[in-house]
């Protein structure tokens, strides 16, 4: 059955659009990678359209996004609310070089820790680079996670599409600190443009420094 998916013309349009603009691409290279004509990836980003399910995948894939993104599927609903398309899923370790890759970009992440021996871990959501083998973000100098970073930390990132069902989950666990060395300071600034989108005062740098890397995949039934 060949599902289709109709845009809601302006919104779609202009995650197309804006999507395209964040990563330098013209709509001739959009085009060339999602193998799609140039003028309906321009009235893709004009004009309401109804793409289908092959359609849909190949253009987020050509701008590196989701589908349930492109839709402004995944903005307000839980990832995994949809249903799962994939009939019979895989799970897949993944090994700790494979998970290197997929995290290396940065992005948003979580960091988990425990405030008191015994008590729950406390998640937060930071944004992130890494730094050789180690994870990097910036945090209020005097905030909850400069606090409790000093000791074990773990970091975890994922990325979901539930229209194809497919994702995956990386997990880095260490030890944090607070960098405090001027000369490796310069350096995390120099290498790594992060700008925390909860604004305000993120001055301190904080370093997990992995002592185990592991993730695993979900996906459909690969062929072979």
């Amino acid at each position: 059955m060949n599902e289709e998916h109709k845009t809601d013309g302006g919104d779609m349009s202009r995650r197309i659009a804006q999507r395209r603009s964040e990563l330098g691409l013209t709509r001739d290279e959009v085009a060339e990678h999602a193998g799609m004509d140039p003028g309906y990836v321009r009235y893709l980003e004009e004009h309401p359209a109804r793409l289908s399910r092959e359609s849909l995948y190949r253009l987020s894939q050509a701008l590196r996004t989701s589908p349930d993104h492109l839709l402004g599927a995944d903005t307000d609903t839980p990832p995994g609310a949809a249903s799962t398309a994939v009939a019979e899923p895989q799970l897949r370790t993944l090994s700790a070089d494979e998970c290197r890759e997929l995290i290396g970009p940065g992005g948003v992440g979580r960091v988990a820790f425990a405030e008191a021996a015994g008590a729950a871990p406390t998640v937060l959501p930071v944004n992130y680079g890494l730094s050789d083998d180690a994870v990097v973000f910036r945090t209020a100098s005097h905030g909850i996670i400069a606090r409790n970073a000093s000791g074990p930390m773990s970091f975890q990132v994922d990325r979901l599409d539930d229209t194809m069902s497919e994702g995956w989950s990386v997990l880095v666990a260490g030890r944090a600190r607070i960098v405090e060395d001027a000369a490796e300071l310069a350096a995390l600034r120099e290498h790594h443009s992060l700008r925390p989108w909860a604004g305000g005062d993120r001055e301190a740098w904080v370093r997990i420094e992995a002592e185990q890397i592991t993730g695993r995949r979900v996906g459909g039934r690969t062929s072979g």
